[in-house]
């Protein structure tokens, strides 16, 4: 029964990589969960975690293990039809495709298995489109010096959101020569609010960027690159991209990390006179224990009743709400102690958001 929930898990994980537009990997998790039905080499890889919580996310994990492997030259094979790796994915050759995905795995079950112990760390550089508006929409009510402070920051590339360049029809925002170039944010007009926000604040001033992640990474070591490459999905070049973009200006944009949980990490900030505290974090909650959520609501609690005029906070996120019986990922903002406002919904990849 253990075997058969991590073929289900992994079917799940395959259900959502075709609504999110990656057919590759939508297809190789199909063949994932028949070989672990099987008792394959993907079932051997999958051995101990049959138990895992479905926010340990582990499927993921196998991609994205598999996925180093062929950026990384171990698996020419598989990197023949891996974008990321210059190669092209041809579904009339989809068998060859699965054949060399299974044989990696094979051959290089260590490898696998020590990423399986690993954490997706994504850090979804499209997911700043929903952040920097609803960063923009506090510094209309709270036009102070900003102290930015993102949960569950991975490698912290977001924390250099206001770096980045956005454009959409009729609109765009950010430096014209950042290496991060966003492109189509918006599905169709951007809202007003984000239009006027935008025209009084055509720049941020950030004065502080910090987060925290359990296992942060270094964007600037070669390891850190690579895991970061390798959580990317391998047919979506657009995202790999972003990816590099932020890499570079990680190189000359400085920020802080802690390791440590989100909980611990809040219970250490404070309000300060003169600027506008911001917390901010996007689709990282589903990975965090409720117990620890509860803990970091408090923290987000104490902080929000403690904003005045003078020394502000604000909490933007961007994560999944069931909404209607349907699972919606949607940008909200709480002010002060203001009740929480939704402002935009968007894939989860960040692009393009709706009002």
């Amino acid at each position: 029964m253990s075997q058969e929930r991590v073929a289900v898990m992994v079917e799940d994980q395959a259900r959502d990589c075709a609504d999110f537009d990656s057919p590759l990997y939508a297809f190789l998790l199909e063949r994932v969960a028949q070989d672990v039905r099987e008792g394959g080499p993907c079932g051997e890889a999958f051995a101990g975690y049959e138990d895992a919580p479905r926010y340990d996310a582990m499927a993921l994990r196998l991609l994205g293990g598999v996925h180093a492997l062929a950026l990384t030259g171990r698996a020419p094979g598989l990197a023949a039809c891996y974008s990321s790796a210059g190669g092209v994915f041809d579904p009339g050759r989809s068998d060859a495709c699965w054949h060399a995905f299974r044989a990696a795995v094979a051959a290089e079950t260590g490898w696998v298995r020590d990423w399986m112990t690993r954490p997706p760390q994504t850090n979804e550089v499209g997911r700043a489109n929903l952040l920097i508006a609803g960063l923009l929409r506090a510094s209309q009510v709270c036009p102070l010096p900003i102290r930015l402070l993102e949960l569950g920051s991975s490698a912290g590339l977001n924390l250099r959101a206001d770096r980045f360049r956005y454009v959409s029809a009729g609109f765009a925002w950010g430096p014209a020569d950042s290496p991060v170039l966003l492109e189509d944010t918006w599905q169709g007009a951007p809202p007003a609010w984000l239009v006027e926000a935008a025209a009084e604040h055509p720049g941020l001033a950030v004065v502080e960027r910090r987060g925290c992640d359990l296992t942060p990474l270094d964007p600037l070591s070669p390891g850190g690159a690579l895991a970061l490459r390798a959580y990317v999905w391998a047919d979506q070049a657009a995202r790999a991209a972003r990816l590099e973009g932020a890499l570079r200006l990680a190189a000359q944009v400085p920020a802080e990390v802690d390791a440590v949980g989100a909980a611990d990490f809040l219970a250490g900030v404070r309000l300060e006179p003169g600027t506008l505290t911001v917390v901010w974090h996007s689709i990282m909650r589903q990975y965090v224990p409720a117990a620890e959520w509860a803990r970091v609501e408090r923290e987000l609690d104490r902080l929000a009743a403690a904003s005045t005029a003078e020394a502000g906070f604000a909490h933007v996120f961007f994560e999944p709400r069931r909404v209607g019986g349907r699972r919606r990922f949607q940008l909200t903002v709480r002010l002060g102690g203001a009740a929480e406002e939704v402002l935009a919904d968007a894939p989860p990849h960040g692009l393009p958001a709706h009002a």
